[in-house]
Formats: structure tokens, sequence, C-alpha cells
């Protein structure tokens, strides 16, 4: 009896034994013939600590040490303008545009005005009328009428170009064979000085300034000065007289 109950607790132990290495519980009688429940559990590694590694896995980056990965710099980025630049802009190409125009049409003007007194001159210039060399004071007035229109030009003696005043009077009186000197205050010593003045005579301011020619009746015929025309007026001040025809 005794002998059976020894093999029977051996065969019970081998199979608890082979029952544990398979984690299956096993059933045992105990030494008193009461059966006992053994059971056996098995260490896992847990779920969270392989989520957590798969994580680490997943969000680990390796860059090579000699890698180029450019710069801000290299970045092609198109450039923008906001709407305030592109209505300055607009301004400003409008304002540059009207400057042109403007000039163009200044210019225009300017040319036709030059081609216009080109012309006055050329009609008048073929309008002249040549008078003997000797002459009275009537001749040389009208003489010197031909010339009105033309342009005061400073330094000018042709009528072709324009007339200053001593340039005027040295012209006119020229033509009737009377050498005068450049200036108006060096034609002030040329001819005899008088004092009741005559059609063609010769007058001069008292500073030797201005020079003209009178043509009765309290006027005179002269060039007056830049942007004027030789013309008729009347005397404007005192003159003193010389004649010369």
């Amino acid at each position: 009896m005794k002998k059976t109950r020894k093999y029977v607790s051996m065969m019970a132990a081998a199979t608890i034994c082979g029952m544990l290495s398979i984690g299956i519980p096993a059933v045992a009688q105990a030494s008193d013939g009461s059966e006992a429940v053994v059971t056996s559990s098995r260490s896992f590694t847990p779920g969270s600590k392989v989520r957590a590694d798969l994580l680490t896995e997943s969000t680990a980056t390796t860059v090579e040490k000699d890698s180029s990965w450019g710069g801000i710099e290299s970045l092609n980025v198109p450039a923008t303008k906001s709407q305030a630049e592109k209505d300055a802009e607009a301004r400003a190409q409008q304002a540059q545009e009207q400057a042109q125009a403007a000039a163009s049409r200044r210019q225009s003007a300017q040319q036709v005005s030059r081609s216009a007194a080109r012309a006055a001159r050329a009609s008048t210039t073929s309008t002249v009328v040549d008078a003997p060399v000797s002459g009275t004071g009537a001749d040389v007035v009208n003489y010197a009428l031909q010339f009105q229109g033309i342009p005061y030009v400073y330094g000018g003696t042709d009528p072709a170009t324009g007339f200053d005043c001593s340039g005027f009077t040295q012209y006119v009186f020229a033509h009737f064979g009377v050498s005068l000197p450049r200036t108006a205050d060096a034609q002030r010593s040329v001819g005899v000085p008088v004092t009741d003045p005559a059609p063609g005579d010769l007058l001069v301011t008292s500073d030797g300034s201005h020079v003209g020619i009178y043509v009765g009746g309290g006027r005179m015929i002269h060039a007056p000065r830049p942007g004027r025309t030789v013309t008729v007026q009347k005397l404007y001040r005192d003159f003193e007289y010389r004649r010369l025809v």
C-alpha cells in the first residue's frame, strides 16, 4: 500500500513539472488523498513597452554628417508686391508719360515758332525796296519802315537774323552811304547835333545806351529789346538828335 502511494506521488510530481513547462494548470492529489489545484504563470513583456519602443523607432531620424540640405538663401521664392506698391508704380509711370508728352508738345511748339519766325523774316526781307544811295530824311524813314517785325537779337546787324538797336540804325544808314560805328554810345559822335528834329534824324539817349531813328510827329522807329521786334512808337524819354542826311 505504501509503495503504491509513493509511486502515485512520483507520477503526480512528473506530471506537474511537465504541465508547468507549458503553462497549463495541473491538478494533483495531496498526500492525504485530497485534490489540490496547482497554477503556473509566465511573464511577458508589457504591451505598452512594445508600443513605446515602436513609437521611438518611428520618430527617430538619422542625419548623415556630410549631408547637404541647402539653406534659405538657395530657395527660389517669387517676389510679390503689395497693391499699394503696384498703385505707386502705376502713378509714377503715368506721370513719366505725361512729362514726356508735355516735352514733346513744347518741342513741337518751339519748332513751329522758329519756322514762323524764319518765314516772317524771309517775307519781310523779300519786300525790302532799295533806295538811292543819296536821299532825304523821308527816304531814310521809308526805308527803315520796311524792317518792322524783324526780331531783336543782341549783336544783330542783318534783317535775315535780327537786329539790336545800333545794328538796326547802322544797317539803315549804310544803305544811304553813311557809315556808323557799331555801338549806340559811339554813334552819338556822328553827324550834326540838332535841337529841332526832322524825320530821318538819328536819336540817341544821353547816356548812349539806346539809339533809333526819328520818323516825325513825336514818334521813333527802333529795335527795342529782347523779346520785341523792330517797331514804331511814341518817344518815351528825352533824346539827343544827330542829322546825317
